[in-house]
């Protein structure tokens, strides 16, 4: 089975959620928890720019909220947003530190395509 790549965003899934991220980055862009997020999406939708980016890098993807991440690895207990690799067995590929420091795309797809293993 090929390792998959698994951004993890610093928010939660569900429709609230969904409402009141979408105010917060609307109203208060500088206080979002997201960085990750705040990044690679408007207030409604993915940008194309990251788009084209995932589709141009040859692996599976995987793309979870905090709280789904918990649930399916309760055992990984890094600082979010990050992006691991791997399938059952993941390893921290870029750790919130990291991403919290991307000022745009091109620096987050630059650290990504750093990482990926060869």
């Amino acid at each position: 089975m090929a390792k998959k790549l698994i951004f993890v965003y610093n928010a939660d899934s569900g429709l609230f959620n969904t409402v009141t991220d979408i105010a917060h980055k609307l109203f208060s862009p500088s206080t979002y928890d997201c960085q990750l997020c705040a990044i690679t999406h408007s207030a409604f939708s993915m940008r194309d720019e990251w788009k084209t980016f995932l589709n141009s890098i040859q692996y599976e993807m995987e793309f979870l909220h905090r709280d789904e991440w918990k649930t399916q690895h309760s055992d990984q207990a890094e600082d979010l947003p990050a992006v691991y690799y791997g399938n059952e067995t993941v390893e921290l590929l870029i750790g919130s530190e990291e991403i919290n420091q991307c000022d745009s795309i091109e620096e987050l797809k630059q650290l990504i395509k750093d990482r990926l293993p060869e």
